[in-house]
């Protein structure tokens, strides 16, 4: 029998409205889960951890203004083959030593 959550169901979830000074960002991601851990850490006054459903969800409350999306403009066929060649030409960066 299989357990736990599916990938589909490991969300990430950003809430926020225009009244409060707060957002909530409930993850499953390992990367971000860290990365908002370490962030707590440091600055405590702009971002705690409020849930652990124990699960592997956490819930973080950040202030407005610290979290940011980026929006990049996809890449023209031109640069995604000069990205291409350029990573060709660099494998041995890849390689274990």
């Amino acid at each position: 029998m299989k357990t736990g959550l599916s990938k589909k169901q490991k969300a990430t979830n950003i809430y926020f409205n225009e009244a409060d000074g707060m957002i909530e960002v409930c993850t499953y991601n390992t990367a971000l889960k860290n990365r908002l851990t370490v962030y707590a850490a440091k600055y405590p006054s702009e971002c705690r951890l409020i849930d652990n459903d124990e699960n592997g969800c956490l819930t973080f409350e950040i202030k407005k203004g610290r979290l940011s999306f980026k929006l990049t403009a996809p890449y023209s066929e031109k640069r995604r083959k000069a990205a291409s060649d350029l990573a060709k030409l660099n494998t041995d960066n890849l390689k274990r030593k």
